[in-house]
């Protein structure tokens, strides 16, 4: 009599750690980091919680191997463009678009992100965060400096302010986008920065 294939076992062990990971970014960004359990992923994984560990040794490694994939995605796209040379409008759309882009491609992780990262710069394991944090708000002020400079911006704008509600009206697209839907993550980005770039714009 046959047997039905495990597909634990026609999985490559890359293959099952990726989707492992796919798994448990969602269950930590829908449950919350600490209410979730080892055994927790595993029920979501449909597997025992001893077989989970032949592939992580704790959650925390889970979470760990979760941002940094996301974080490093998100800086060799926004090293791309600040090194491209561009002018602060533009260098801002490319931005916004490549943080469309992440969230299409991480959105668990950037929930996660967003809702467990001051807690976790805490820990010297997740201090990278802290680290990626001050580089985001350096580079996204020196552009908007740039532009108030280069009078391609509004003399009289905040420029803090300015990032703080770019920063979170982009970020939290994560809790309400779905890949595949209407929208692609380029579309999206060009209906928000229509709206931001006439508001800071220097009106001719």
């Amino acid at each position: 009599m046959p047997t039905k294939k495990n597909p634990q076992v026609t999985a490559s062990a890359p293959e099952r750690r990726h989707e492992l990971l796919r798994t448990a970014a969602e269950v930590f960004a829908e449950q919350g980091y600490n209410a979730t359990t080892v055994r927790t992923i595993a029920d979501h994984a449909g597997m025992l919680a001893g077989s989970l560990y032949y592939h992580f040794d704790s959650k925390e490694s889970m979470l760990e191997e979760i941002l940094r994939t996301f974080l490093d995605e998100l800086w060799d796209g926004y090293d791309t463009v600040l090194d491209a040379g561009l002018g602060p409008r533009e260098t801002l759309r490319a931005l916004v678009t490549e943080s469309f882009r992440e969230i299409d491609r991480h959105r668990a992780a950037v929930a996660i992100y967003q809702k467990e990262s001051r807690q976790l710069a805490a820990q010297e394991r997740f201090a990278f965060l802290a680290e990626s944090q001050r580089k985001f708000e350096k580079a996204w002020l020196s552009t908007l400096e740039r532009g108030v400079a280069d009078r391609v911006f509004r003399d009289d704008l905040d420029v803090r302010l300015t990032y703080r509600f770019v920063r979170d009206t982009v970020w939290v697209a994560a809790s309400w986008y779905r890949p595949g839907g209407q929208h692609s993550p380029e579309e999206i980005a060009r209906q928000y920065l229509s709206m931001v770039l006439d508001g800071i714009a220097v009106r001719t």
